[in-house]
């Protein structure tokens, strides 16, 4: 039968629905099937649209070694994108805003980029296909990059620089797993520009899917394994290769990027560890070619890694709270893009260093963090400058 209710009754059921349509009941953020857990929020909707995002507000204070000024940095606002067609094709995208400005607004630095667009159609557990602007499986931060799953302010540096992180390009392949222990992906991507190659390594050879030469392919795979006889421990590596030179008149050049990672979790207990190695043929040719330096030529090789520890204190200090963390941590990392250069030129030992992060992140919610971080940095030659830094960021 009908129910009567009065009028404060009547609005109120009706807010109620109002409500819990606009705002549906809150999930936990998981990561899938290589995207990190805000973007993965495409693969828990019934269809249609999904919305997610993440941002990250900084200060920086290089306080030794250095004449640069503190600054505040609005660093990115990004807004996820996507649309489930069906149980078997899904499209997902990540939009990005940098540095509060449109590049070219009064002179500003920032800019709006497409960091993906991919569409995933999916057949089965252990095949499934991806295609569009896709990231590069190398490394923890490329492919999950969102603020409160990595420590520190700033993402590690070796896979800013040796991994260049965010890394993207147009591309094609299939990912998939076998079992709860085995994950693989493997995609064939547009190949880098080697004319953007430097002494300080090839992150300036991203393309990034805008207008990209693509006479040059790359075969980029990943492998992750989580054994079952050592419950929270990952183990897993990835392999890029492929040409960049792109037919541009430049000395053949093939590039080479190993990478290898591990990853522990045992409760508030956290640890990371990467090693990843670059290596460019023809270094010394490309350099000669593109009227480099003697002393600031590419390297032929380029190598970096870091092991980061982390614990969670605030069961220790207030009790058990699902909610909220206190995690100290601490990462030490090691960068030279100028490991072994070619005849001819010299290398440039400011561009080995060594950088020691400390700092704390505390979250009064899973998706919500604010950071502190210390960055003690030294070169082999010259000065690098220590930084403190404050950040906060969010995703959903």
């Amino acid at each position: 039968g009908e129910i009567a209710l009065g009028h404060n009754a009547t609005i109120g059921y009706y807010a109620q629905i109002r409500t819990e349509s606009a705002v549906p009941e809150e999930k936990p953020l998981e990561g899938a099937r290589g995207y990190a857990p805000a973007a993965s929020k495409v693969f828990g909707v019934a269809r249609g649209l999904s919305i997610g995002g993440y941002g990250e507000i900084n200060y920086v204070n290089p306080i030794a070694d250095s004449n640069s000024l503190a600054q505040t940095d609005a660093l990115r606002l990004v807004t996820y994108l996507g649309y489930k067609f069906s149980e078997h094709i899904q499209f997902n995208s990540e939009i990005e805003l940098e540095h509060a400005f449109v590049e070219g607004a009064d002179d500003a630095p920032g800019e709006v980029a497409l960091e993906f667009a991919s569409l995933d159609f999916l057949w089965k557990p252990e095949l499934n296909f991806r295609a569009g602007l896709l990231l590069t499986p190398m490394g923890f931060i490329n492919e999950v990059h969102e603020p409160p799953y990595f420590y520190g302010v700033f993402r590690p540096l070796t896979e800013r620089v040796i991994l260049p992180a965010t890394w993207r390009e147009n591309g094609i392949g299939a990912f998939g797993n076998f079992g709860e222990q085995l994950e693989y992906r493997a995609y064939v991507m547009t190949g880098m520009n080697a004319e953007g190659f430097s002494s300080s390594g090839i992150r300036g050879g991203r393309q990034s899917g805008g207008e990209s030469i693509a006479e040059n392919f790359a075969f980029v795979g990943r492998l992750d394994f989580t054994p079952e006889v050592v419950p929270g421990l990952l183990l897993g590596g990835s392999l890029y290769a492929g040409k960049a030179d792109q037919n541009q008149g430049l000395p053949d050049t093939r590039l080479l990027v190993l990478e290898g990672h591990a990853q522990y979790r045992n409760g508030p207990f956290q640890s990371r560890a990467l090693f990843a190695y670059s290596d460019v043929s023809n270094a010394g040719t490309l350099s000669t070619a593109l009227g480099k330096a003697a002393n600031a030529g590419i390297a032929n090789s380029m190598l970096g890694g870091y092991v980061e520890l982390a614990y969670d204190v605030w069961p220790l200090m207030f009790g058990e709270d699902n909610e909220r963390a206190l995690e100290p941590f601490a990462r030490f990392e090691y960068i030279d893009t100028q490991h072994d250069v070619a005849a001819g030129f010299v290398e440039d030992r400011n561009l080995a260093y060594s950088v020691l992060s400390t700092g704390l992140s505390y979250y009064p919610h899973p998706n919500v963090v604010l950071k502190a971080e210390y960055r003690n940095q030294n070169a082999r030659s010259g000065k690098r400058p220590d930084e403190i830094a404050l950040g906060l960021g969010f995703a959903y």
